[in-house]
């Protein structure tokens, strides 16, 4: 399909990749900046000044030490666990969803929901922060019940894209959904 630009909630510019492999099967990432470098040296300098006027008024080593260590375990962290570069959802109709996170350091979580276990794909509304949001999420049937949902999965946790983002690949997944029921 088409590469467009979007953004997330907070207004940063993040991109969608939609991929349609047949009619019964689409693939949608939704790509985040990388790591600034620029950000990175600014906040390690900021916590280096700061471990080195308590080094000079304390005398102590073990202030500078403690600084590059919290830094370089900060950011080992922060690369492993937060900053997620790109999630993305394939939807095959016959089988069902997957959806992935890829992490800056390289590390992936995969989830599969079986497309028996699927209601529906929905956008819904929540408050965060001082705003309301659009997200994306899939709602799971209840197995005591019918017409009940058991439970609710959000999708793009980390991107958080806008309405206008969200539409695109809601649409496309309602017309995978509707072949296949």
């Amino acid at each position: 399909m088409e590469d467009d630009i979007y953004s997330d909630i907070g207004g940063k510019a993040i991109s969608l990749d939609c991929q349609k492999h047949s009619s019964f099967c689409s693939e949608f990432t939704v790509s985040s900046p990388k790591v600034s470098i620029g950000k990175v040296m600014a906040y390690t300098c900021c916590v280096w000044l700061f471990a080195y006027i308590v080094f000079f008024f304390t005398e102590n080593t073990a202030v500078l030490s403690g600084a590059i260590l919290i830094t370089l375990l900060g950011m080992m962290l922060y690369i492993h666990f937060v900053k997620v570069d790109h999630e993305s959802l394939l939807v095959i109709g016959s089988l069902g969803i997957q959806v992935s996170s890829s992490y800056a350091s390289g590390r992936e979580v995969t989830t599969f929901i079986e497309m028996s276990k699927i209601k529906d794909i929905v956008i819904n509304e929540a408050i965060y922060m001082h705003q309301i949001i659009f997200y994306l999420c899939i709602l799971l049937k209840d197995p005591s019940e019918v017409n009940a949902v058991s439970s609710v999965v959000p999708l793009f946790q980390s991107s958080k894209p806008r309405l206008n983002c969200l539409e695109k690949v809601y649409k496309s997944c309602q017309e995978i959904l509707s072949k296949c029921q």
